[in-house]
């Protein structure tokens, strides 16, 4: 099988040769690709294979380098910019050269100090590595497949009177209801989160904690533990705040009256003025 060699990635490609300035290694496709000598490993030798990351410099040659940006073509991330010029903003991803975000790229202007989500991928006319501040038109058309009570991976992409807009999955986005949510979230925050529903026009809510039963009995037993751990008492019974019951369980409220309702109905717990006690 032949593989290719991919910009924007990284590669596990052969040393060809040693130079005063670096090495030359096989890049396949692309020919001989220059890793300067600042980025060579110690002891490196003709045949020896190095995982690699590949891109343009400034005077677009392929240049290989054993840093690893923050984010690879494929990949959305939150980026700092770090200046603007006539053609666009450049981003801080972890590499020498800044990563450019055209300004047909940018719903607004992009200022310096700030920081966005982008996607970071290959224009494949120049192959330049480029970002985009429009991570939305990078994702899925097609309807959502999820499963209610699915778990799914989360980048926070912005607050909105709603609560918060997330990417799911990097495929999709979804809402997270501000009345659910006992945390501040932050944008480019990456986080585990559950499918709540489907809407009909294919829209997604979205929950931080596990949906229904399953999360009471989840809950259940780190209640049990929990009061274990502290002689038999917990300060926390269903007319607790809801700000407190995260804090200590990560749960809504709600979640938590269903859980120490169902301990206290098989006598595991008795519900005080104050707090629980284990039975």
């Amino acid at each position: 099988m032949n593989f290719m060699t991919e910009i924007g990635k990284l590669n596990t490609l052969s040393v060809v040769k040693e130079l005063d300035f670096g090495i030359y290694l096989d890049g396949q496709q692309l020919g001989e690709i220059l890793m300067p000598r600042r980025y060579v490993p110690a002891g490196t030798k003709p045949g020896d294979k190095l995982e690699v990351f590949i891109y343009l410099d400034s005077e677009d040659r392929f240049i290989a380098t054993t840093e690893k940006p923050f984010a690879m073509v494929g990949d959305f991330a939150l980026l700092d910019v770090v200046g603007v010029n006539s053609i666009g903003a450049f981003l801080d991803w972890g590499l020498p050269k800044d990563l450019l975000v055209p300004f047909r790229e940018q719903k607004q202007k992009l200022e310096v100090g700030k920081s966005y989500v982008v996607y970071v991928y290959l224009d494949v006319e120049t192959n330049r590595i480029v970002a985009s501040a429009k991570p939305e038109k990078f994702l899925d058309r097609s309807p959502a497949n999820f499963e209610e009570g699915e778990e799914v991976d989360l980048l926070i992409l912005s607050k909105t009177d709603l609560g918060y807009k997330a990417m799911i999955n990097k495929t999709y986005t979804g809402v997270l209801y501000k009345n659910e949510v006992f945390e501040s979230l932050e944008k480019g925050q990456q986080l585990k989160g559950y499918i709540r529903k489907i809407r009909p026009d294919g829209k997604v809510d979205l929950i931080l904690h596990k949906p229904g039963y399953e999360k009471v009995d989840d809950i259940s037993k780190q209640i049990l533990d929990k009061l274990k751990e502290k002689s038999g008492f917990i300060a926390l019974n269903d007319k607790s705040s809801a700000e407190s019951i995260y804090e200590m369980f990560r749960v809504s409220k709600k979640t938590y009256k269903k859980a120490i309702g169902a301990l206290y109905r098989e006598r595991v717990i008795t519900i005080e003025d104050a707090g629980i006690r284990l039975n």
